[in-house]
């Protein structure tokens, strides 16, 4: 027997850059995925919820979830205060009928904000009603030995976040295993971000089941697991040398991860 769980897969519209916000949309409506997960400020578009508001509808694909501005090279985007930027996702999340901001810790120099960044989160979450999901990140590693640039830290397994979010990549560049995260995070896994990796210093998003995570185990343990969050592929596909490869990819991940998630089931004995 097969269980096929009800988990929604959806696609980041940063799995399609350099394409645009808007091709986002228009591949996930055309290939099946069940939503999106916005990239906030990975184009104007991105960053501008009336806009994003008129695709959904137009494309009939639910946004599934929000990605904070909160990379390197989003850190303006929507101004700079990252408390207020958190409560504007938050908004956005809601407008676009989303439940969870995905949210990465704290850079290093970003004090006053890491200082409070674990109540904070927590604040958020029960005054929005909105999940903040805290995505697993990497030691940073130079010439001159590794540079501690996330605080509180870049792995959340031991801090006090209610909801998690788990990238495969990071897990692979910070030498760890999704599979052993999975099990270890028990119910504070609230969301995935499916991708892959090769242990290399460099964050890949390699397709999955193309790198060291073992996708296909984890994914049959989300669905043994009862699994009930959302599961979006996040990978990099800025290399693809055409839209027809591109595609090519998405799909066959879309594929591969519903095989995956569905698992055998011993029926009852007699």
């Amino acid at each position: 027997m097969v269980r096929v769980p009800t988990v929604k897969v959806g696609l980041s519209t940063s799995s399609v850059y350099p394409e645009s916000t808007a091709s986002g949309f228009e591949l996930a409506r055309r290939l099946g995925y069940d939503g999106v997960e916005l990239m906030v400020g990975i184009d104007p578009v991105a960053a501008d919820i009336d806009a994003v508001e008129k695709l959904r509808d137009y494309h009939g694909v639910s946004v599934l979830a929000v990605h904070a501005p909160c990379l390197l090279i989003t850190q303006r985007v929507w101004g700079t205060d990252p408390w207020a930027k958190l409560e504007r996702s938050a908004e956005a999340a809601t407008r676009l009928g989303a439940d969870v901001v995905v949210v990465h810790p704290p850079f290093r120099w970003q004090r006053d904000y890491a200082r409070g960044f674990v109540d904070g989160i927590r604040r958020l979450t029960e005054t929005t009603g909105i999940a903040f999901c805290v995505e697993n990140m990497y030691p940073w590693r130079t010439p001159a030995g590794e540079l501690k640039a996330y605080v509180p830290g870049w792995d959340p397994s031991e801090l006090d976040y209610a909801d998690l979010t788990l990238d495969f990549s990071h897990a692979s560049t910070a030498g760890q295993q999704s599979l052993d995260l999975v099990r270890s995070w028990g119910s504070r896994l609230r969301h995935v971000h499916l991708t892959d990796g090769s242990g290399s210093v460099i964050d890949e998003h390699l397709v999955p089941g193309r790198g060291d995570q073992q996708a296909e185990a984890v994914l049959a343990e989300l669905g043994r697991q009862g699994f009930d969050g959302h599961v979006v592929l996040e990978i990099n596909s800025r290399r693809n040398p055409t839209r027809a490869s591109r595609e090519q990819d998405l799909a066959e991940s879309l594929a591969f991860t519903r095989q995956h998630l569905a698992t055998s089931r011993t029926p009852p004995s007699p």
